[in-house]
């Protein structure tokens, strides 16, 4: 089952693509939540390259790791990647509004679909007001 977000960031393309690829920028936005944070990221931007983050409750009750394998990169246009047995691909559209960016995964068994669209979607809105305001 494949579940979609999007957002429009008001910001040039080469921005908006820069937040989604750096490691520092990651770690400020990639959060559904002001409860939640991301403590470290990786990126080796290539195909066959490892991308990897640690997301962790702030209170320190839990925490992830988010790690995969990118498959497919076209620049300023399109990540596609593999995590566990699931794949995932970032759109990055652009338009007179801004830079379209479409995130479309494989779901899981274990959340509600409903669940996970809307802490990706969180995420997606974080990272681009995250962008914006860098303007």
């Amino acid at each position: 089952m494949k579940i979609t977000v999007e957002t429009t960031v008001a910001a040039p393309i080469h921005d908006v693509w820069r937040a989604y690829t750096t490691p520092e920028d990651i770690i400020q936005w990639n959060a559904a939540s002001d409860d939640w944070h991301t403590t470290a990221a990786t990126v080796d931007l290539r195909v066959g390259g490892a991308f990897s983050s640690r997301m962790e409750a702030k209170n320190g009750s839990m925490g992830f790791d988010f790690a995969g394998t990118y498959t497919e990169i076209v620049p300023q246009a399109l990540i596609a990647y593999a995590f566990g047995d699931r794949t995932g691909r970032v759109e990055f559209t652009e338009g007179p509004d801004g830079v379209k960016v479409r995130v479309t995964f494989d779901g899981e068994d274990q959340y509600p679909v409903e669940q996970q669209r809307q802490g990706w979607q969180a995420i997606l809105d974080r990272f681009a007001r995250h962008v914006e305001a860098m303007r």
